[in-house]
């Protein structure tokens, strides 16, 4: 007996633990970014396929098109589970139980080329064990030096190949291939391959290329047609023929065509648009293992390729690491960071290679080198090629474009439960239907039409357009604004946001931050601040004026705003005009960069500097090291010298202890709490006698070691104008705030406090936490801050071991590590800290990210707005992601603001509560178009009529139609209000007014109905005619009535504050109103003899009787008016509440917020909360 196979697959951002997992399965817990994959196995049997083919031509192609809608069905019919290692496809069910097919390709590929990537028992064998076709799946069969054929099996999920690995019996991505390279191996590989290795290489990796699919206009033609919606059209269409309404028939066939045409047409454009956007070809020189150099196209690249980066700089076809040289790159298009960022040779040591580690050594494909700069004129720089197609960083963000996670966003689900409500209340009108019909003793053909054209009423097949009509409005005007979309859905989901996750600098605070002055340190002591750097001399000045990562570009420097505003403080200036061989010459050896002094007449006097100061080497900024330094040379005699800048703490725990102050923390703390960046500096000096090649062969951890103390480079961190009133706005909102930054706690503290993230009055709680130690395990301690500035005088202040915070409100704040403690093994703590945690200092963009899942995971609709390269990670896993870039193509989060501050996160989800009141609205007025329409067929079946050909026309296409169109145009409301839109159409609101809606229809058109029938001049319906029984008293008269009925709940659904602005602001949308509202009353009291023939109205000339149908559309507007607005008020909900049992709140963040505002002796101040098992188990 066969057994089914299930391999569940993990990919990991960090894959040491999965070298070691044996061939087994289930899942791996791993930190990090985890992507769970459950994989099944599937071999193709011949009979299942031909019984397949017969069941297709038996069934007109019905079974086709279920297979073409569920591809996992035509795997399960026509195969069999089987082992993975002989499947022929396999079924892919991801962390969201989605489910996908592919097929398992198989590739011959030759045995004796392809290196060894890690060391295995048998020195014959390679641990890329790729299988052999073989009956017998148990045999695992290496590659061998034998004359054996060999073949590569694999198949292609999202843009990325994943290959069988016989060694660990599972299908892993390529990208696992490489996973145990280490920055040694890569160096060997400079050398480059051969061709014949190269083409071994691709032959496993495939081509390098990020392959956007555009379907040719017949393919997406084909699959239009055959969406479940086009079907349901063609299937009314055909039905509407059968029963005489050519027209109708004819103008939605045509504005079917229309609307596919448009449909291929903007698919089709925006996968051209994708395709160009991400499509990178072009030839490069890349060097070959005989020591020759050759042009190829950047297609044909394979990791292990060895390229050369032209001077004047090229676009990076792949992700490579960086092995000599300097280069300056532009990752806008990847991060929207438009700062150009500096790029340094990857260390030489035996450690893994990581692009996420070393992403400053790392080129990244879809990025642009603006230039490159070798050490020495008989040096080339180069890079290995370590990633190419979608493995790379390029390629992982155009899958996230072109597969997205599904938006688990309730209102969608419940549209498609509404609508199969529809479709069981059809069912009733049938059952209704054949009833009314059979005892009138109509004909069989005649009553299957009836009963199948209310199917086609009940559900109106423009829903799904009618709905995305608020989010292209929405759209549109945000484009406007400079604020760009990519994925237009989630515009929705911005208006259900309710905590907001800021970076500081450069989003709440200016960019370019202001130098303040220089604290310097001499004997042990702080010296008064200076505030002209320029008076600064020695070691200082020195580190100023070089440890930054400014080049020149066309002779103008770029870099970080923050260097280039401390090389402009100092006078000094990057210089590119000394020759090389002067360079040699001056400084004894080659230098990157070169710093000149500025002119002798510009210095102050008593401190005159004359002497150059090249740059031999820097080690760029990275923020998990929260540093920089570089190395100097001066042109003397002297020793190179190191210079480092960065984090306070982290720079003095760099230093010998002897340097550093005692009142260190004393004087950071003194500047931090008034909101000033600062930044600590230090340096050393190397031996007289190393050589440049030396010093590029030195690491960094032994460079930036026993370095000497200077002092603080003070920046006033100023904030934007928009920050305070915009956090305002979101306050009064009733918004959640939260701060995370990589800056110093104290200064993150501050700008908390002066933006309004942390109210005057509010406490302020650390939470410090350490990791476990061989003695003690982990734990956490709570410590009030210093009393907020409001609290100073006259308030009662927290005694040590007082458990008690009082009723103020207070906030938690903490570092990166202690965060980081807290995740670990503080799980449970971790939830409490997150409801009330509003500053989260010295964070690394890893645990960004794991800040803004852990909120999700609270059931937080999150939003993050950031603007640099360190937030992309936390804005894409954002439920709305807020890019501040001028880059208006980069793929960095969902939404790219050109407005350079955080007025555009107010601005985001004004537009998002608007398109979500507007899809409810339109949802709303669209179900109430269908009932309208249901109830009068219904009504008119009694005496076997309907609603003409015309008239159908008249209510679907000038009346709905106009509606639905402009009803989205109304804009969203000025301000915020506290109150949130729902989110979900199963609600008590939304369901009362509905079913309210639905019986007042009901009322009004069977009322009319009644009061028709007992006119003195009323005529039945004439038996014997044909074509419906047109024209008929009770058909004109419901005719009118449901005309006012559907302008009447436009009217009324189209409501505005306090989420969008009133009615009347919608221009167009009034007009039309106002037009169609005339157009009726002119259709009831004086139609024209040719409008009546067309739309087959009987002639009424009881002028009190049309007076009698004004009045009851009169009474229908005010009544439903009522309704609608009583609703608002929350009547509904208080009228049920006493009957419903009081229940817990779905969100778990609510619970929390509950829990801890009923406990006031939590949390412990000033007590030890140790954990073990994840559990906190004792106080001390």
């Amino acid at each position: 007996m066969e057994t089914m196979d299930t391999m569940v697959f993990c990919s990991f951002t960090d894959s040491k633990l999965l070298k070691d997992q044996p061939s087994c399965y289930g899942t791996v817990r791993q930190t990090g970014a985890i992507i769970s994959m459950e994989v099944t196995g599937y071999q193709r049997v011949q009979w299942r396929v031909i019984l397949c083919h017969i069941l297709t031509v038996l069934t007109v192609g019905i079974l086709w098109v279920i297979f073409h809608w569920k591809p996992v069905l035509e795997v399960l019919a026509k195969c069999h589970p089987c082992h993975l290692s002989q499947s022929d496809w396999v079924v892919i069910k991801d962390s969201f139980n989605q489910q996908f097919v592919a097929k398992v390709w198989t590739e011959e590929i030759e045995d004796d080329c392809f290196h060894p990537l890690e060391p295995c028992e048998d020195d014959n064998r390679i641990t890329l064990a790729i299988g052999v076709l073989e009956d017998d799946w148990k045999d695992t069969i290496q590659l061998q030096k034998q004359e054996e054929k060999n073949v590569i099996r694999y198949y292609t999920f999202e843009g990325l190949r994943y290959i069988w690995i016989e060694k660990r019996q599972s299908f892993c991505k390529l990208g696992v291939l490489e996973e145990a390279v280490t920055c040694e191996d890569i160096y060997r590989q400079q050398r480059g391959l051969s061709r014949h290795n190269q083409n071994t290489k691709r032959r496993v990796y495939g081509p390098n290329v990020i392959d956007v699919p555009v379907k040719t206009y017949f393919r997406l033609l084909i699959e239009e047609v055959l969406n479940p919606f086009y079907i349901f059209q063609i299937f009314s269409i055909i039905l509407w023929i059968t029963e005489q309404y050519y027209y109708y028939a004819g103008c939605i066939l045509f504005i079917s065509i229309i609307s596919i045409g448009i449909s291929l047409y903007q698919t089709h454009k925006q996968s051209v648009t994708l395709r160009d956007m991400v499509k990178l070809m072009l030839n490069v020189r890349i060097r070959r293992e005989t020591g020759e150099e050759e042009m190829v196209n950047s297609q044909d690249l394979v990791p292990g390729d060895c390229i050369v980066i032209p001077e004047n700089g090229i676009q990076v076809p792949c992700d490579a690491a960086l092995l000599t040289g300097e280069c300056m790159v532009n990752e806008s298009m990847l991060t929207g960071e438009s700062v150009p960022v500096m790029k340094t040779p990857l260390p030489d040591q035996d450690v893994n290679y990581s692009p996420e580690e070393h992403k400053r050594h790392t080129l990244f494909c879809g990025t642009e080198i603006l230039q490159s700069k070798n050490y020495s004129m008989d040096q080339q720089v180069v890079a290995v090629v370590v990633r190419t197609g979608f493995c790379t960083a390029k390629g992982e963000l155009t899958s996230s474009i072109l597969y997205p996670k599904p938006l688990g966003f309730k209102f969608y689900k419940d549209a498609v439960k509404f609508i199969i409500f529809l479709a069981v209340l059809a069912l009733i009108g049938d059952i209704y239907s054949i009833v009314i019909l059979e005892r009138q003793k109509v004909s069989v053909g005649r009553l299957v039409k009836r009963v199948l054209d209310l199917i086609t009423i009940i559900i109106p097949p423009a829903l799904p357009a009618a709905m995305t009509v608020g989010t292209i409005y929405a759209q549109n005007r945000l484009k406007k604004y400079g604020i760009f979309c990519i994925s237009p859905p989630r515009i929705n989901i911005c208006g259900k946001l309710k905590l907001i996750c800021f970076d500081k600098t450069g989003t709440l605070t200016e960019e370019g931050l202001d130098i303040w002055g220089v604290v310097l340190v001499v004997g042990k002591n702080f010296e008064p601040i200076v505030h002209d750097i320029q008076h600064v001399s020695g070691p200082m000045l020195h580190a100023l004026a070089t440890c930054h990562s400014v080049t020149l570009l066309n002779n103008q420097p770029i870099g970080d705003p923050l260097d280039l505003k401390m090389i402009e403080s100092t006078g000094w200036i990057l210089t590119d005009e000394i020759t090389e061989s002067d360079i040699v010459s001056r400084f004894g050896m080659k230098v990157v960069s070169v710093i000149k002094p500025p002119p002798l007449e510009e210095q102050p006097n008593g401190n005159k500097q004359g002497m150059n100061l090249g740059i031999l080497r820097r080690f760029p900024f990275a923020s998990s090291l929260q540093r920089m330094s570089v190395i100097v040379k001066r042109p003397d005699s002297s020793p190179v010298e190191v210079y480092m800048k960065g984090a306070p703490e982290m720079v003095a725990s760099l230093c010998i202890k002897e340097t550093v102050p005692a009142d260190f923390s004393e004087m950071l703390r003194f500047y931090a709490r008034d909101g000033y960046r600062v930044l600590g500096l230090a340096y050393k000096t190397l031996s007289q006698d190393i050589t440049f090649e030396a010093v590029h062969k030195l690491e960094r951890n032994s460079v930036e070691d026993e370095m000497t103390f200077l002092g603080f480079l003070i920046m006033r961190n100023i904030l934007k104008p928009e920050t305070r009133p915009a956090i305002d706005s979101l306050n009064r909102a009733n918004f959640r705030t939260v701060m995370v930054t990589g800056d110093n706690m104290l200064t993150a503290l501050n700008v908390a406090r002066n933006c309004g993230m942390v109210g005057l009055r509010d406490r302020v709680i650390f939470a410090n936490a350490s990791p476990p130690s061989r003695d003690k395990p982990a734990c956490v301690k709570f410590l009030p801050s210093e009393p907020a500035p409001g609290q100073q005088n006259g308030t009662e202040q927290q005694q040590p071991g007082n458990h008690s915070l009082e009723q103020s409100y207070y906030h938690f704040a903490l570092n990166g590590k202690s965060f980081a403690v807290v995740y670990d093994y503080f799980p449970d703590l971790l939830q409490k800290i997150l409801i009330r945690g509003t500053v989260y200092a010295r964070m690394a963009p890893n645990q960004k990210t794991q800040l803004v899942e852990s909120f999700q995971k609270l059931e937080y609709s999150v939003g993050m707005c950031g603007d640099g390269a360190n937030d992309c990670g936390a804005l894409k896993a954002a439920d709305a992601g807020i890019s501040l870039s001028e880059a208006e193509a980069s793929v960095a989060a969902p939404f790219t603001s050109k407005i350079d501050n955080i007025e555009c996160v107010p601005m985001v989800i004004r537009e998002g509560r608007a398109s979500l009141i507007t899809s409810f609205g339109v949802f709303k007025y669209m179900a109430m178009y269908s009932m309208i329409q249901f109830v009068s067929v219904l009504i008119l079946y009694t005496v076997d009529s309907n609603l003409g050909d015309w008239q159908y026309l008249y209510f679907d296409l000038v009346i709905t139609t106009t509606v639905a169109v402009l009803m989205g145009r109304t804009g969203p409301a000025k301000e915020l209000v506290a109150q949130r839109p729902v989110g979900s159409l199963i609600n008590i609101s939304i369901l009362g007014s509905l079913l309210l809606q639905t019986l007042l229809v009901i009322l009004i058109q069977v009322l009319t109905y009644t009061v028709t029938t007992t006119q003195s001049w009323f005529v039945p319906v004439n038996t014997n005619s044909s074509n419906n029984r047109l024209p008929n008293y009770e058909n004109t008269a419901l005719f009118c009535v449901s005309g006012f009925q559907y302008l009447i709940l436009a009217t009324v659904l189209s409501k505005g504050q306090p989420f969008r602005k009133p009615l009347y602001s919608n221009v167009l949308f009034l007009a039309a109103l106002i037009l169609l509202y005339a157009l009726m009353v002119f259709l009831t009291f004086y139609p024209l003899q040719f409008i009546r023939q067309i739309l087959q109205l009987m002639l009424i000339t009881d002028l009190k009787f049309k007076f009698l149908l004004l009045g009851f559309a009169a009474l229908h507007f005010f009544t439903s008016l009522l309704f609608e607005t009583t609703i608002d008020s929350g009547f509904l909900q208080r009228c049920v509440r006493p009957f419903c049992r009081k229940k817990q709140s779905k969100k778990l963040y609510k619970r929390l917020e509950k829990e801890l505002g009923c406990n006031s002796e939590w949390p412990p101040l000033n007590e030890v909360i140790y954990a073990q098992s994840e559990r906190i188990i004792s106080f001390e």
